[in-house]
């Protein structure tokens, strides 16, 4: 090392290094988490619309798979409300004209019967049973209410639809 390197002077350069976070930043989480909750938490504390909600699609989902279900088996399929509940069944000989409940349509989630409702929730239909053929139609005009909902088929076609107002 020379004679003047060493009387140089050494400068050191230091960094400040931030660490957390400023009382800015942490009051405007604070309130942003406020206004969220008080949006949200009223839509998940009322369960019966919920609880309507979700018997509603569950109703819809059964009526167009009891369909699609008589078109691919050839056999007849009725669905059927009572009790504030529905049932899915098949002919017994797909030309009988009888239901029982031996020959119950098998859930697609595996279960044995395809069947559903909701405490608190009211399923009636203008129709107690609907019968789809073997082409998909349905043997009568219906409208099928879960609560406020309401669900229509069209008997020439089998087509069914959210007919809420």
């Amino acid at each position: 090392m020379t004679q003047s390197q060493l009387n140089m002077p050494t400068r050191t350069i230091t960094l400040k290094s931030q660490h957390g976070f400023t009382l800015i930043e942490l009051v405007m989480v604070i309130v942003l988490l406020g206004i969220i909750s008080a949006v949200a938490l009223p839509k998940f504390s009322g369960r019966d619309s919920f609880s309507q909600r979700v018997l509603f699609d569950d109703t819809l989902n059964a009526v167009r798979y009891a369909q699609k279900s008589a078109i691919a088996s050839g056999c007849n399929v009725k669905f059927s409300v009572a009790s504030n509940s529905y049932t899915l069944t098949r002919d017994n000989t797909c030309s009988s004209g009888n239901f029982s409940s031996n020959l119950a349509v098998i859930n697609p989630s595996g279960e044995a019967n395809y069947t559903g409702s909701e405490n608190n929730v009211t399923l009636t239909a203008t129709t107690a049973n609907t019968v789809f053929d073997s082409l998909g139609r349905a043997d009568v005009d219906n409208t099928i209410s879960v609560g406020p909902r309401q669900i229509t088929i069209i008997a020439a076609t089998g087509f069914s639809y959210d007919s809420t107002p």
